[in-house]
Parts: C-alpha cells; sequence; structure tokens
C-alpha cells in the first residue's frame, strides 16, 4: 500500500478577543511565545496564552481608530535553528495583512521567542514598529553569527524585559538594542525592575506602556513622556529606562 504524504502545516491569523473593526485602518501582529527546536504543532490555548491580554488591551485602546489584531497560528512550536520557523510566519503573517487590507501599517508584537520573531521579521515593508515583550534571543558568544538588526531601520522599536527573567537573558535584549540604536535612534528598552519572565508583577504597567507605544506608532498618537524620553534618548539612557510603577494608573 502506498503511503500517504504528510500534510504541509500552514500558519493562519487567528483573531484577538472582540469584535473587528468595521473599517481596518491598522493591524497589529500577536506572536506568542515559542520554543528554541520543536516541530510539534503549538497547542491553540497555550500559544496564545501569552498574547491574550496584550491583544484585549491594544483593541480596547484602539478599536475606534479601526485596529484589528490576530493572533499568529505558527506551524511548529520551535524556532528551529537556520530555518527560524516562527520569523517566517511572521513575515508570512504580515503579508496576508496586505492580502486581506491592504496598504495599512503593522506592528509585530511579540513575547518570549515570538519577540524574537518580531524582531527578526521586522524588514518586511508593511512592518512599522515592533513590540518584543521578554524576548528570548541567543547568546552570541555561542551562535555562528549574531542577531542581525540592519531589518529594524526605519521602524520604531520598544522592547520591555524583567531584570529577574530567568528564561530569557535581559542582558542579551540590551546588548541587541545597543547595536539596533547605531542605526536607528527609535530603539528602545525598558528594564521592569524585579520582574520575571512573565511580567506578572508589573503587569498593567507593561500593557500601558505598550498600548501607548502602539498607539503612537500605528495612529500617530502623542507618546506619552516615558515612551517620547526613552525613543529621543541616546544610548545607553534610551536602553537602560526603568518602568515607573505608576505609568499603568497614570495612562489607563
Amino acid at each position: 500500500m502506498a503511503q500517504q504524504a504528510t500534510p504541509v502545516r500552514s500558519a493562519r491569523l487567528g483573531r484577538a478577543p472582540g469584535p473587528e473593526p468595521t473599517a481596518v485602518s491598522a493591524v497589529v501582529l500577536l506572536l506568542p511565545g515559542g520554543d528554541e527546536t520543536s516541530h510539534r504543532k503549538p497547542s491553540p490555548m497555550l500559544a496564545t496564552a501569552s498574547v491574550r491580554a496584550l491583544g484585549r488591551r491594544l483593541l480596547r485602546a484602539g478599536r475606534d481608530e479601526g485596529l484589528a489584531a490576530h493572533v499568529v497560528h505558527y506551524r511548529y512550536r520551535g524556532w528551529n535553528g537556520s530555518d527560524a520557523d516562527l520569523a517566517h510566519d511572521a513575515h508570512w503573517a504580515a503579508e496576508e495583512v496586505v492580502r486581506r487590507y491592504g496598504d495599512v501599517p503593522v506592528c509585530l508584537a511579540g513575547f518570549d521567542m515570538g519577540g524574537r520573531a518580531a524582531l527578526r521579521a521586522a524588514g518586511h515593508e508593511a512592518v512599522n514598529s515592533v513590540l518584543a515583550l521578554a524576548p528570548w534571543l541567543p547568546d552570541e558568544a555561542d551562535a555562528e553569527s549574531p542577531e542581525p538588526v540592519k531589518q529594524l531601520v526605519g521602524r520604531r522599536v520598544l522592547i520591555a524585559h524583567g531584570t529577574n527573567d530567568e528564561r530569557a537573558d535581559p542582558e542579551l535584549s540590551f546588548r541587541l538594542a545597543a547595536r539596533a540604536k547605531k542605526s536607528n535612534r527609535e530603539v528602545c528598552r525598558f528594564e521592569v525592575h524585579g520582574d520575571r519572565h512573565g511580567l506578572h508583577q508589573y503587569r498593567d504597567e507593561v500593557l500601558a506602556l505598550s498600548a501607548d507605544f502602539v498607539m503612537g506608532t500605528l495612529f500617530g498618537k502623542a507618546f506619552a513622556r516615558p515612551v517620547r524620553d526613552a525613543l529621543a534618548a541616546p544610548p545607553p539612557l534610551g536602553l537602560r529606562m526603568p518602568l515607573a510603577s505608576g505609568f499603568g494608573k497614570a495612562y489607563r
């Protein structure tokens, strides 16, 4: 009996909670976390858990402006070395946004390994901004080549990282941001002091920071002063900005 070919998996776009706006004028693509190596299919519920709250917050802030949000469902759980499967799926998702909605600006918003995918796929012409929360990045000492940053030129980039992150080394996101800021002034990075990988301790502040950044980059809204100052500051001032505990209360 002839063997059946293994079906080819495809990435797909899910939806963030809530109705989609009637007229879409901008899109945020939510990129969940993943594994360093795995060809297993992600669990939909587990995969989206890391970006669900972020999606709700962004939609609440931007739905009246025409913001649509989609969770990217990856083909595989893992980055998988030089295949960079999660970045490939993020790039595909940006292409799909163009196909569905036309010429609208896109923000790639990723957590953990999804943060790495957002940073890597930023070169797509539709992407104007990147939000990377607790991004997992490889140690440059162990990698054959450092993570690329030239694709971030012309994009606004915000990274937020807990100083006690036990899974994704915050020093690695600082080093990447430092290299990126040499050719792109509009790169900033906030340090969430004492927080761990999930950024739960200052969740409201991180979500408020994220919403302020996304509304500013996609719709031209005025940035709150902490974001404005961080984007304008030279390194290292714009890369080790503390996330003030009052940010969430002030900008909700």
